[in-house]
C-alpha cells in the first residue's frame, strides 16, 4: 500500500499526488472524487487546488485558470521553509557555553535552565526550557555536550504494572514497612530517612553508608571501613554523639531499610548509644525486592553513582571527596521542592527544633 492506510493517505500529499491530481481534473473528475482516490479529506483537495492555481492562455490566447502541480509544489515548499524558526539561543555564546559546562558537571538541563535569570552570573539574553534545551542537545546545538553525557536521558513514563510483593524467607528483624505509621507514608513530617548502602568494587574495601530524609531529600553520606552491621551501628552513634541524644530523636524519628546483612543488628540500631535503656529511632524494613519502597534513598543513589560509578574503591576515596558530594546534593535544587535545594528546608527544619 506505500503511504496508503487502511484505505487512508499517511503523511503530506506529494509530487506524484500533485501529478495524479492534475490528470483527474483533466479528465472531469470532481473534486471529493479525487480526494476519496487519494485517501484524504476532501478539504485537503480543495485547498490544493487553490494554492496550484495558475493562469494560462488557450491556442486563442483566451485565459483560464488550472491547476499546477509545479505551484502546488512550491507552495509547500515556501510553507514548510517558514515554519523553520531560528534557535532562540542565537548567537549567545556565552549563554550555550554556560549550558555545556553546568550540565557537563552532572547538572540536568532542567536544574539548569531554573538557575537561568537568578543570579547575575546565570542572567543572559534568554531563558529557555528543558524540552528546548534538550532538543538542542539531541540536535548537536550544544557541542560537545551530547545525550551520552547526561546522567539521565528523559524517557517517556510506562503505565506502571501492579507487582506482588515477594514473601519474605523469614520474618524481617524489625518493624515491617507494613507497620510503618500513615505520617511517614505521606511526608508529612520530617525527621523519618531512608538508609542503605553503596558497595566498593569486587575486591575493593569499604563502602558508604547513604541516608535520605523523606520530605526534604537531605542527603547524610557516612564512608564505612567494611559493609557490616557493627560499622552501620558505629556510624549512628557518631551521629548521636554530634546531634545529642534528645536532638537526634527529633531529627531520625525512623529510619527505613532493606533486609541486607548490614542492617541485621535491629536493636543496636535503635538503641541510644548515650541512655542506652532508651531507644533513639524506630527501624522500619522493607519487603524483599522492593528497593521501591525506598524511591528517594535509591534516586540519591543514582546521583552518587554519577561521582563514584560501579567499579570505585572506597577505601581510596577520602573524607573530603564525601563531603563534597554529599554538598552537591544537599546543593542540588529540585522540581519536586519547587526548585528548592534540601540543605535549605533541612536546616529550617533544624532551627525550628533548636
Amino acid at each position: 500500500m506505500g503511504k496508503y492506510e487502511n484505505g487512508k493517505h499517511k503523511g503530506h500529499l506529494d509530487w506524484s499526488d500533485r501529478l495524479q491530481i492534475e490528470k483527474m481534473l483533466r479528465q472531469g473528475y470532481s473534486k471529493p472524487q479525487i480526494a476519496r482516490y487519494l485517501g484524504v479529506h476532501h478539504s485537503t483537495i480543495y485547498e490544493e487546488c487553490k494554492r496550484g492555481e495558475v493562469e494560462l492562455v488557450d491556442s486563442e490566447l483566451r485565459p483560464y485558470k488550472a491547476y499546477s502541480p509545479e505551484a502546488g509544489r512550491d507552495w509547500h515548499k515556501r510553507a514548510v521553509k517558514n515554519m523553520e524558526k531560528g534557535l532562540k539561543i542565537g548567537k549567545d555564546h556565552a549563554l550555550a557555553r554556560w549550558l555545556v559546562e553546568t550540565i557537563s558537571a552532572g547538572t540536568s538541563p532542567a536544574v539548569a535552565c531554573s538557575r537561568l535569570g537568578k543570579t547575575p552570573e546565570t542572567t543572559f539574553s534568554c531563558t529557555l526550557c528543558r524540552q528546548t534545551v534538550y532538543k538542542y542537545i539531541e540536535n548537536g546545538d550544544l557541542w560537545p555536550l551530547t545525550n551520552k553525557k547526561l546522567r539521565f536521558k528523559g524517557t517517556r513514563k510506562k503505565r506502571k504494572k501492579k507487582v506482588d510483593v515477594a514473601p519474605a524467607a523469614k520474618a524481617p528483624r524489625g518493624e515491617s514497612i507494613e507497620r510503618r505509621p500513615k505520617i511517614i507514608n505521606s511526608r508529612e513530617e520530617y525527621g523519618n530517612w531512608e538508609m542503605d548502602s553503596v558497595e566498593s568494587c569486587e575486591n575493593g574495601k569499604g563502602c558508604l553508608l547513604v541516608m535520605t530524609e523523606r520530605k526534604s531529600r537531605q542527603e547524610i553520606i557516612i564512608k564505612m571501613p567494611a559493609q557490616t552491621s557493627a560499622n552501620v551501628v558505629a556510624a549512628l552513634d557518631g551521629l548521636e554523639m554530634s546531634y545529642g541524644s534528645e536532638t537526634f530523636r527529633k531529627v531520625f524519628r525512623s529510619i527505613t531499610v532493606d533486609n541486607g546483612s548490614e542492617f541485621s543488628d535491629c536493636v543496636g540500631m535503635e538503641t541510644s548509644a548515650l541512655h542506652p535503656t532508651k531507644r533513639r529511632t524506630r527501624l522500619y524494613y522493607c519487603h524483599p525486592r522492593c528497593p521501591g519502597e525506598r524511591g528517594s534513598n535509591e534516586k540519591q543513589n543514582q546521583m552518587i553513582r554519577w561521582h563514584f560509578p560501579k567499579g570505585t574503591d572506597f577505601s581510596k576515596v577520602t573524607d573530603e571527596e564525601v563531603q563534597r558530594v554529599q554538598d552537591w546534593l544537599n546543593g542540588y535544587p529540585r522540581l519536586i521542592l519547587k526548585w528548592r535545594c534540601s540543605a535549605d528546608l533541612f536546616n529550617e527544619f533544624l532551627e525550628s527544633i533548636a
